[in-house]
């Protein structure tokens, strides 16, 4: 008997902890659900417009490029402006294939460098006690002040002493040194169980296998993020004084050089330019922002 009164009064409890998470559940869904939704939905748009307004723009006969105030709807839309684009890239001396197969070599090259060798630099800073340790990490934070503006001559220099100029890897290198990634990574690294390691170690693994094993899936949420901008960045990249050969540069610099010609009259080709170097990033972002949430929502390793 009394076993049966314990086990009724068990299977109340239950009843009752799930009738009022339900109540709360559903007072949850009602209010709190559809206030966050509003609130999402509002600062979604809001960070939409200058997408949609590039896009816009670039469907924009030149007789509405220039209103002002600038208005935000097209009245008459058109292709005009990409097929000027087109035309303008048709009659370059180097092939338009040439200068995308350019930026997509570079930054697909500089992308998997700077996650390998920033996983790599960041990996003894996080995991392994060495001497200095602490002193090279706030020499990398305090890198962060300096903008790239400050290093372009000694850049230019070094690349120069290495006859590495007009080549690929003047646009690659360079960028490879920047120490934010670095900072990233090692954030993530540090959040990972010393002990997991240990264990690795103990069961035979070398360095490169606790590496590549354990630490490398283990933050797939920072280079997942980090492909993300580092390949944003260097699409974007234009050329400048390290390359001078034609058929080296990238897509950005050519796409630069045709619609700053005749002023106003190549606004619409300018455009059109932006809103197709808009793509390769979004596209990539589309593709890789579902496994950053997945990962950062499911990848919480505690001891």
């Amino acid at each position: 008997m009394k076993r049966k009164n314990k086990e009724i009064n068990s299977n109340k409890k239950i009843r009752h902890m799930r009738a009022s998470a339900g109540a709360k559940k559903q007072i949850r869904s009602l209010g709190g659900n559809i206030l966050v939704g509003v609130i999402l939905a509002l600062v979604g748009s809001f960070l939409a417009l200058p997408l949609v307004y590039a896009v816009i723009t670039a469907l924009k006969p030149i007789d509405e490029l220039f209103i002002f105030p600038p208005r935000f709807f097209v009245r008459n839309p058109t292709l005009d402006n990409f097929v000027d684009l087109i035309d303008l890239c048709a009659n370059g001396r180097v092939p338009f294939t040439k200068y995308l197969f350019n930026s997509i070599f570079i930054s697909v090259c500089y992308t998997v460098l700077q996650v390998l060798f920033s996983s790599a630099a960041a990996y003894p800073l996080a995991k392994i006690d060495f001497p200095g340790r602490a002193l090279y990490f706030k020499v990398i934070v305090t890198s962060l002040l300096f903008t790239t503006t400050v290093t372009q001559l000694p850049i230019y220099i070094i690349l120069s002493e290495m006859e590495l100029i007009d080549s690929y890897w003047a646009m690659i290198l360079p960028p490879l040194g920047g120490t934010m990634s670095v900072f990233l990574m090692k954030q993530f690294m540090e959040q990972i169980p010393q002990a997991i390691i240990e264990a690795a170690r103990i069961d035979g693994c070398n360095e490169f296998k606790v590496f590549f094993n354990i630490i490398i899936p283990n933050v797939k949420p920072a280079w997942l993020t980090l492909i993300i901008f580092a390949f944003q960045a260097i699409w974007n990249a234009q050329s400048g004084i390290l390359i001078f050969r034609e058929d080296l540069r990238p897509l950005p610099t050519m796409i630069g050089q045709i619609v700053t010609g005749n002023g106003i009259a190549r606004a619409g080709a300018g455009s059109a330019a932006t809103v197709f170097l808009m793509v390769p990033p979004i596209v990539l972002f589309i593709f890789t922002q579902s496994g950053v949430m997945e990962t950062m929502a499911s990848a919480a390793i505690k001891e």
